[in-house]
C-alpha cells in the first residue's frame, strides 16, 4: 500500500523500533512455558502495563517469510510487490552497494559428508575470524573468465558472493536444501541470463569444495540471488530520516534498501545503545535490531534464548531517551526447539509507548 503524501504529517519528536527477533515460541514439553513465559521481565511487564498491546498480521496467514522479507513488512513496505533475494541485503549490509549488472547471494559455509549430504548447514558456526579466513582464500584462488568474484566475509558461517559481469540474471533457485542429509540442489536458472549466472555459480560451487575439501567448512549453500531494486525510501515515503543500528549485515542491508542510514554499531547490545544516544539526535526514526533470541530459538537453546531476553530486558532503561515515541515490534520467529513453526508462521506481537497516548484497559 501505498500512503498518500497529504497523510503525512510531521508529528514531533522520534520513533524508536526495537525488534527482538525470533521472540516468540510455542511451550516448551517438558517446562510448559515459553522462554518469554520463563524469563524475568521486570522491565518490560511495566513497559507494558503502560503502553497499547496487540498484534499484528503483516502477511498472509501461513505464509514464512525469511528475515529480509519480514523487515521489510516491518518497514511498511510490501515484499510481495517487491522483487529482491537475501543476497541484496547481504551486500548492502556489508558496504557493498550491488551495481547495475551484478548479482548477489547470500552464501553459508557448511559441512558435507562423505556421501555429498549436508550433516551441518553452518558448519559449526567458525568464529568471524575464520570466515574471513575462509573468503580470502577462496578470493585468492578462485577465479573464472567473463566474471569478476566477490567474497563479503559476514558473521560466523554466513558470506555474500557478488558476481560482476555481462548477461547476468538473478532467477536462480536455492542449493540450499533446508535440511540435513540431503544433498546441496543443483543451480538452474529461469531465463537465459539466470541461466548463465547458475552455469557461473555452479563453477565456482565445485571449485570452492576443491579448496575447502578437508575442513569442517567443506562445502558452500547460496541461497537468495538477487539485483537491486528500485525503491522509494523513508524520507519519500514517510517524511522520515531513519537511522539503523545492526549487529548483523542482512538488517544493515534491509534498512540500508529503504533508504535508512545504517551503522555498524558494534558486538552487543550495549554498543547498540550508546550508539544510539550518540548518532540518534538527528534522526526522526530509529531501528534497533536485537539478533540474541532468534539465535537461541534456532539452535533449539531454551536457556539460552530465556538469558537473551533477560539481558535485554535488564537494558531497556538504557534504551529509553526521553520524549521518544517507542515501537518496539519483536518479530516472531517461532523457531524455538528447533524450528517447531518458520518464521513468520503466527502474527507478531507489538507493543506501543507513547508518553501522550492511553494505555490498554484491563
Amino acid at each position: 500500500m501505498v500512503l498518500p503524501e497529504e497523510l503525512i504529517r510531521d508529528g514531533g519528536g522520534r520513533i524508536g523500533l526495537i525488534v527482538l527477533d525470533g521472540l516468540g515460541g510455542l511451550p516448551d514439553p517438558r517446562r510448559g512455558q515459553t522462554e518469554l513465559e520463563a524469563a524475568k521481565t521486570a522491565n518490560l511487564d511495566r513497559l507494558a502495563a503502560k503502553s497499547s498491546l496487540g498484534r499484528v498480521q503483516l502477511l498472509p496467514v501461513g505464509m514464512t517469510p525469511g528475515s529480509g522479507p519480514g523487515h521489510m513488512s516491518l518497514f511498511g513496505y510490501d515484499p510481495l510487490e517487491i522483487d529482491f533475494g537475501r543476497g541484496l541485503l547481504e551486500a548492502l549490509g556489508s558496504d557493498y552497494p550491488l551495481r547495475a549488472g551484478e548479482v548477489a547471494a547470500r552464501g553459508n559455509f557448511c559441512t558435507i559428508d562423505d556421501d555429498g549430504n549436508v550433516s551441518d548447514r553452518r558448519a559449526g558456526r567458525p568464529p568471524d575470524e575464520e570466515c574471513l579466513r575462509l573468503c580470502e582464500q577462496l578470493q585468492s584462488q578462485i577465479s573464472i573468465d567473463g566474471v569478476r568474484i566477490t567474497l563479503l566475509p559476514g558473521k560466523e558461517h554466513r558470506f555474500t558472493l557478488v558476481l560482476s559481469g555481462e548477461g547476468l540474471g538473478a532467477s536462480v533457485n536455492d542449493n540450499d536444501p533446508q535440511v540435513t542429509g540431503k544433498a546441496p540442489l543443483p543451480l538452474i536458472g529461469s531465463d537465459e541470463a539466470s541461466m548463465q549466472t547458475a552455469m557461473i555459480a555452479s563453477e565456482f560451487l565445485t571449485r570452492a569444495e576443491e579448496v575447502l575439501s578437508g575442513g569442517v567448512a567443506s562445502g558452500i549453500l547460496l541461497r537468495g540471488f538477487s539485483t537491486r531494486p528500485q525503491l522509494a525510501g523513508f524520507p519519500e515515503r514517510y517524511g522520515l530520516k531513519g537511522l539503523a543500528l545492526a549487529i548483523y549485515p542482512m538488517y544493515r542491508g534491509v534498512a540500508r534498501l529503504v533508504g535508512m542510514k545504517a551503522l555498524d554499531c558494534g558486538p552487543d547490545l550495549d554498543a547498540q545503545i550508546a550508539m544510539a544516544k550518540s548518532h540518534g539526535s538527528d534522526s526522526d526514526f530509529i531501528f534497533i535490531h536485537f539478533k540474541d533470541t532468534d539465535t537461541a530459538g534456532h539452535s533449539g537453546d531454551f536457556d539460552g534464548k530465556v538469558a537473551a531476553i533477560e539481558s535485554f530486558d535488564r537494558a531497556l532503561p538504557r534504551s529509553r531517551p526521553r520524549r521518544h515515541r517507542h515501537h518496539r515490534r519483536p518479530l516472531d520467529s517461532n523457531d524455538a526447539d528447533g524450528a517447531l513453526l518458520a518464521p513468520g508462521a503466527v502474527a507478531i506481537e507489538q507493543s506501543v509507548h507513547d508518553s501522550g497516548q492511553r494505555r490498554d484497559l484491563r
